[in-house]
């Protein structure tokens, strides 16, 4: 078995939905310590999807909150999910109950981290679904 190629980062194109400015503020500067630089926002899931129609190619991995007014975060992975299957969607959210991973789970979401999260916890998360997402563009 081969070792796991490191992921390179600073190529992804990050599209990070959530409602609050500070919030988007804050995982817009974790990834920028990541060498993330290609960091598009989007207030809510409308505007997510008005996005990604636009241009699906600028998102690489969608990182998303639930709780948002006008289209939430769970509602926004299930139209992805028609059209876009296989886009890594990490879901960021202070639900942690067993029965709102259930349905993000149901939903097709790619991974989860309950919030409060470390910066490190984000890191791990886009790395996994990075390298997920290139061994399956390399098994087709």
């Amino acid at each position: 078995m081969q070792p796991q190629k490191e992921i390179a980062l600073e190529d992804t194109k990050v599209l990070v939905v959530d409602d609050q400015s500070d919030a988007r503020a804050m995982i817009r500067s974790m990834l920028m310590d990541m060498n993330i630089t290609q960091i598009y926002e989007a207030k809510n899931g409308r505007e997510a999807l008005s996005f990604i129609d636009v241009a699906p190619e600028m998102a690489d991995v969608i990182v998303c909150d639930w709780n948002m007014p006008n289209m939430t975060g769970i509602e926004l992975l299930r139209q992805l999910r028609s059209v876009y299957p296989d886009t890594p969607f990490l879901m960021l959210t202070g639900r942690k109950d067993v029965d709102s991973i259930a349905e993000a789970k149901a939903g097709g979401v790619s991974a989860y981290i309950g919030k409060p999260f470390s910066p490190q916890q984000l890191e791990v998360k886009l790395r996994v679904l990075l390298h997920k997402q290139q061994k399956s563009k390399t098994t087709m």
